[in-house]
C-alpha cells in the first residue's frame, strides 16, 4: 500500500515506520506512517477498507506535518504526492529556521 509514497520518501532521504491498527468499533483498517529525516515527527494516517473482491480501497489519507495545526486530507495517493512534492522542502526549511532562532536566542 502506498508504494509510490514510500519510494518518494526514500528518494528524498526520509525514514519511515509503519504500524497497523485494527479498531474494534469501525470496519475500517488503519495504517499509520511516521516519517522524518532525523525524528519521526510527521505522520500519515491511511484509512482503508476492502471491496467485495478483496481489493484494498483507500478511503482517506490524513497528513500532519510537524507543528501543523490541522491535518491535510486526501482521497488519492496522487494528490498526496503532489502536495508533498510542493510543500515538504518548504516545511523543512521553516523548521530549520525555527531551530536556528532558538539556538541563537539561547546563546
Amino acid at each position: 500500500m502506498l508504494d509510490q509514497t514510500k519510494k518518494f520518501l526514500r528518494d528524498q532521504g526520509y525514514h519511515y515506520k509503519k504500524t497497523y491498527i485494527r479498531p474494534l468499533i469501525t470496519p475500517d483498517n488503519i495504517y499509520v506512517f511516521r516519517f522524518g529525516k532525523n525524528n519521526l515527527n510527521n505522520r500519515l494516517i491511511i484509512r482503508y477498507g476492502h471491496g467485495w473482491t478483496g481489493r484494498q480501497r483507500i478511503k482517506e489519507i490524513d497528513l500532519r506535518l510537524h507543528k501543523q495545526k490541522h491535518p491535510r486530507i486526501f482521497k488519492t495517493e496522487r494528490g498526496l504526492l503532489k502536495y508533498l512534492a510542493g510543500h515538504l522542502k518548504q516545511h523543512e526549511q521553516k523548521l530549520e529556521k525555527i531551530e536556528d532562532n532558538k539556538n541563537n536566542a539561547s546563546s
